[in-house]
């Protein structure tokens, strides 16, 4: 074994230490060959385990790794529909929660993005043979036409709970889904004649906007017209009760409450089932009108104005007066689309298919061109909370 040179300069140390004491006496009870003995052996097992002893090594320092941070991409803006809609008429979105609407949204059992909807407002059909006087009137070969034209372009015929359904949660309807609205009472042999022939065709259903005023006209139109709901296709919804009086800012609270859940309860009482949807009597409608609606329980409203189609969280509404359409009131100080939905009258409706079919084109391409950053956003913002997308 060899020694550190320390082993080598200690043991001198100690050699020349013991000759001193060899000159020096010393007491009589202490051997000096015995202390320089246990000397030498101190000192060399002391450098024997220091040698043999390998020297710690420091133990590195724990580092945490770095945590990624993700930062959520920018949403697109809701589709323009640039060039289909008039100036004033904006798309108007109503789902706060963007986490709510981009999972509803992308969820593969719910409605396809481009999913569209055409609400068609029908008051007069004229008899073959007639001629239109007024311009909410349709004459019947027109109307054939509509609703052939509708089928061929592969519109479907919706109810108002489907509609209601789609527009809150994005639930599945068909991609190019049709509302067809009635306003004003009507007898039995108004439906059989016109709407019957293609419910029989295509099982497409049909809304009555009901008017509850208790009159002699209600009281003979009342038995036929359930009988119509109990065969299942004839919807009925509230159009007010006095309905000639439109609702105003001059009208009070109680005139509004009295039409809108005195509708609810008559349509009730008459059909077995409370009435979802209110068609605004003349267009008329204010703010407070439609915070009552949603009080009573309905879900929709219709106005008289032909903004556009609907699509899930997309409702083109105007938030200003327009000096060139002085009767439709501008909806957008409402603050809840759903409850100003716009209607396209049945004398235009035909002119306006190719243009709603190509919006929910449009909107389709839009929105999948968007699909990856939507999706980018979800997973960082939302998915932590509301999990992934169904």
């Amino acid at each position: 074994m060899r020694f550190p040179r320390t082993f080598w300069f200690g043991l001198l140390a100690l050699l020349l230490a013991l000759s001193a004491c060899d000159r020096a006496p010393a007491p009589a009870s202490v051997d000096p060959n015995a202390a320089a003995t246990q000397a030498v052996a101190t000192l060399y097992a002391g450098l024997t385990q220091t040698a043999q002893a390998p020297s710690p090594t420091p133990a590195p320092l724990a580092t945490a790794a770095p945590t990624a941070v993700r930062t959520p991409p920018a949403l697109p803006p809701p589709y323009p529909a640039a060039g289909y809609l008039h100036p004033l008429d904006t798309p108007h979105p109503y789902i706060e929660d963007t986490c709510q609407y981009l999972r509803a949204r992308w969820t593969s059992t719910n409605a396809a993005p481009g999913t569209v909807v055409m609400v068609i407002m029908f008051h007069s059909i004229v008899a073959p043979g007639g001629q239109a006087t007024d311009y909410n009137q349709i004459e019947a070969g027109r109307f054939d036409i509509l609703m052939r034209d509708l089928h061929e372009q592969n519109f479907v015929a919706i109810t108002p709970a489907q509609l209601a359904d789609f527009l809150e949660t994005n639930a599945y309807i068909p991609p190019r889904s049709v509302l067809l609205v009635v306003d004003d009472r009507h007898y039995a042999q108004y439906f059989d004649t016109y709407f019957r022939p293609y419910y029989e065709q295509w099982g497409w259903p049909v809304v009555n906007s009901w008017i509850s005023l208790n009159d002699a006209i209600g009281a003979a139109a009342l038995p036929e017209n359930v009988a119509l709901f109990q065969e299942g296709w004839v919807d009925y919804q509230a159009h007010g009760v006095v309905h000639n009086t439109p609702i105003s800012e001059s009208v009070g609270e109680e005139y509004m409450l009295s039409e809108l859940q005195g509708s609810r309860e008559a349509i009730a009482a008459n059909f077995g089932r409370p009435p979802i949807a209110y068609i605004w009597p003349g267009g008329g409608f204010t703010p407070r009108a439609a915070e009552l609606a949603r009080q009573v329980g309905y879900r929709l409203g219709f106005t008289v104005n032909p903004r556009g189609p609907l699509m899930f969280n997309w409702i083109p509404l105007a938030d200003v007066a327009d000096p060139m359409r002085p009767s439709y009131l501008p909806e957008g100080a409402v603050g809840d689309p759903l409850m100003v939905l716009p209607r396209y009258w049945a004398p235009d409706a035909d002119l306006q298919i190719d243009n709603v079919r190509a919006m929910g084109q449009e909107a389709a391409a839009y929105a999948e061109a968007n699909r990856a950053v939507e999706l980018e956003y979800y997973d960082i913002v939302c998915a932590p909370v509301y999990g992934p997308i169904p």
